[in-house]
Order: C-alpha cells, then structure tokens, then sequence
C-alpha cells in the first residue's frame, strides 16, 4: 500500500516536472546574458566587489529617472528642505527591496516574472503580463518625453522626431548586447556620473544652507499635518519604487557565474550583490537629495510655474528667477543631465519588458524582435500624444499624471509576491529573510500600497 502510494506520488511529481519543463518554466531569464561574468574565486574584497559591480547601477536609475525629478525640484521649491526626510526614508525602502529582489534570483536561479508565473495559471500569467507591461509602459512615458524634449532643448529636433529617435535605443541595446552585458553596465553608470556631476556642479554654485539642509533629513510631523506637504510627500514615495525594477533587479543579479550547488558561493553572491544595490541606490539617494536641494536654493519662495521640464531648463537661465548665477550654461548641462537620465532609463526599461515579456507569457521569438516590440509598446502612446497635440510639450507631460495611476495600480503585483517568495524557506532555504526583515517588508508594503491607493484617488479627484 505504502509502495503503490509512493510510486503514484513519483508519477505525480514527473509529471509536474514535465509540465513545467514543457511551458519553458526551467528556462534562464535573459538567457543570453545569463551567468556571462565571470568572477574571481579567491580575489580579495575589492576585487570581488568590482566584478559584482555594475547590476546596481542599472537598477538605480530608475530611482532617478526623469519622472522623479519635477516631483524632488517641487518639493524643494515650495517646502525648502523639509522632505529630504521623505527621500531619505524611500531610499531605505528601495534598498530593503530591492536587496530582496537580487537574493531571489541569485538563489533560485529565476526572476521574480518566473516564479510569479509558475505559481499562477495562463490566464492569471496573461493577466499580470498585461499589468506590469502598463507599467512599463507607464514608467517609459517620463523617460521618452524627458529624452525627446532634451533633444529638442539641446538640438532644436522637433518632439516628435526626439521622441522617434528614442526609438532607436534597441538598436543601440542589440548592438551593446553583443559586446557583453559588462558594456552595458559601464555605459548606465557612466550616463548615471554625468547626472550626478551636473546637479552637484549646480548645487554648489547655489549656495544651499548647509545647516538647513542637514536638518531637512530629521522627520517632522508638518509633513503628516500640513495636508499640501502630506500630498507632495506621498508623491515623492509612491513614485519612487517602481514595479519594473524588482523585475529587473531579480533578473540581472543572475549575470555573474555562480555556482549553486555551492551555498558559500551563494552566499558570496548575494553579499556582495547586495554591497552593490546599496551603493548604487546610494548615489540615486544623493541625486535626489541634490534635485530637491536646487530646488530649495535657487526657486523657493519665487512663485515660479517649475511643474514641467521645459519651465525648469528656462528658469534656470532667467536672472529674474535665480538671480546672478543664471546662465545659458546652467539650462545647457540641465538638458543634458535629462538627455542622460532618460537614455539610461530606457535601456533598462527594454531590458525589463523582455523579462517581463519571457517570464509570464513565455513569448520565444528572435531577440531583436522582442526588444523592438518591447520598445514600440512604450514609444506607440507617446507618439500618438504628441502628433495628437502637435509636438506641444505642456500637454505630453501631462502623461506624467496619467503614468503614474499605472504605476500605482502595478506595484503591488510586484511586491507581495516578492515578499512572500523570500519569505519562503522551501523556495529559499537559508537565505529565507530573517523575521525582521520579512515584517519590515510586509509592514513597507502595506503602507506603500495605501498610499498609492491614496494618490489614485487623489489624482482621479475622488478624494481631496
């Protein structure tokens, strides 16, 4: 009796390995990239932390993407250095999660996409699919209009034909692909030194309050009482962790060779992965921070309309606004810190629809298609928009509100699986998070899910 059980229960499991064998489960995510970096087994510890560096700076940049530059600049123009509390306090958040992102993969070998569409059925897998490729598309929307309009400030090409040159990023993905992924991560972090030089050239030339600003770092509860301030830094949180970058980040922490059968190495992997993300989101932090404290500098209490890009590359050139230090040179690095961010977002935004794309539908077609599909998905809404409004660039960026109610409405079908995966010690083994970790988690993506409901309504006028 307990042989025939035991054979049934053997029959069972072949065939459920063959189910998934068969629907392309065991497949590797970004297969030809996958495990591509070789990295030292007895360097030292910089060594090491080099050859493991590079997946965190494409991560990061989506934490610094031009859709969340108007949000950091308006908080500092209207409330000086009050919410550099707020940006300090999402940062922590996204080093919490993404750090929960990298260890998924590196441990289990799949991305977040994969385990989610494993545990689910077809429809459920199309479902999500559809969901985080709106977000995807959502969070391309601030990168596309923000590379378009930098062309078109720093070339003169109407925003039309910027935003069609954007198009041709894949082209340019393809092409780095076949270099090595380790040429990709040194383009991103190079694009990432070129934003993060501009903004502190333009801080320092401000002249902040370095006593203020510190102080801005200290919570305060006129945040949670001032209900303008409230919104502002509700915005700034909600749009910081962004869907598409758990997605990605569980996926490119499986570019370096690591041998799983071998839980040091593993764990070697996930450490120094780890020191990576942080660093990385490290200088996303100070980016940020440098955003909202130019903002403080230069435009609080000028009454200046700064809610879009084009107010913000003028204002900066407008003694009338900032005084004597306005130049066109200030305007010019601007657009090209834009024109930076938004290159680098993009690429890793393609990246993110590919694994998106392979992991819930399971989509097998060549490369270069895919990609090309991944990025007319993003461009196709923008470009309708702006032939719609005739290149006006006021009326596309107000695309950057409608992006963020998908962002929004997508984050928790990231987040709660990626809690409870983590937390999974059959799934995980020892690198199942610690119990502070796992409530830490829960307890961020409770409130972040709350919040963001709270900015939908907001933002559809429901609440007020």
């Amino acid at each position: 009796m307990k042989s025939a059980k035991t054979k049934d229960h053997a029959k069972m499991k072949t065939a459920e390995e063959k189910a998934i064998h068969s629907t392309g489960a065991d497949s590797k995510s970004l297969d030809e990239v996958n495990g591509s970096v070789r990295v030292p087994k007895d360097a030292n510890f910089w060594r090491t932390l080099i050859a493991y560096t590079g997946p965190g700076a494409l991560v990061a940049v989506g934490y610094m993407d031009p859709g969340n530059w108007i949000t950091s600049i308006a908080g500092g123009s209207q409330y000086k250095y009050a919410l550099l509390s707020v940006i300090l306090l999402s940062s922590l958040i996204a080093m919490l999660l993404q750090a929960m992102a990298a260890r998924l993969g590196i441990v289990t070998g799949k991305d977040l996409a994969q385990l989610t569409r494993e545990r689910t059925s077809k429809g459920m897998g199309i479902f999500l699919w559809i969901v985080t490729e709106l977000a995807i598309m959502a969070t391309d929307v601030a990168e596309i209009i923000g590379s378009g309009i930098a062309l078109k400030l720093l070339f003169g090409f109407p925003l039309i034909v910027g935003i069609l040159i954007t198009t041709a990023d894949v082209l340019i993905l393809l092409l780095l692909m076949k270099l090595g992924f380790r040429k990709i991560e040194a383009i991103v972090a190079t694009l990432v030194a070129v934003i993060l030089f501009v903004f502190l050239y333009e801080v320092i030339i401000s002249q902040p309050n370095i006593p203020e600003m510190f102080k801005g770092y200290v919570p305060t509860s006129r945040i949670v009482s001032d209900r303008s301030m409230l919104f502002l830094a509700l915005g700034i949180v909600g749009a910081t962790v962004m869907p598409h970058n758990l997605y990605l980040g569980s996926s490119i922490s499986q570019t370096r060779q690591v041998d799983r059968s071998d839980e040091k190495e593993v764990a070697k992997a996930v450490k120094f992965t780890t020191i990576d993300s942080n660093i990385q989101l490290s200088v996303a932090f100070v980016v940020n921070s440098l955003l909202l404290i130019l903002g403080a500098a230069l435009f609080f209490g000028t009454n200046g309309d700064l809610g879009r890009f084009v107010d913000l590359y003028n204002a900066l050139g407008d003694s009338k606004v900032v005084g004597s230090i306005a130049s066109p040179l200030l305007s010019m690095l601007f657009a090209i810190a834009l024109l930076s961010s938004g290159q680098s977002s993009t690429i890793t935004g393609t990246l993110s629809g590919q694994i998106i794309m392979e992991g819930f539908i399971r989509l097998k077609m060549p490369l270069w298609a895919q990609r090309l599909l991944t990025r007319l998905i993003s461009v196709t809404p923008v470009l309708a928009f702006a032939i719609y409004y005739h290149g006006n660039e006021a009326k596309i960026e107000d695309l950057l509100t409608m992006s963020q109610v998908f962002l929004s409405i997508a984050l928790p079908f990231a987040m709660i699986p990626l809690v409870m995966f983590t937390s999974n010690r059959k799934l995980m083994g020892n690198f199942t998070n610690r119990a502070w970790v796992k409530w830490t988690a829960w307890v961020v993506t409770v409130i972040l899910i709350i919040l963001n409901i709270y900015l939908i309504l907001q933002t559809l006028g429901i609440v007020k």
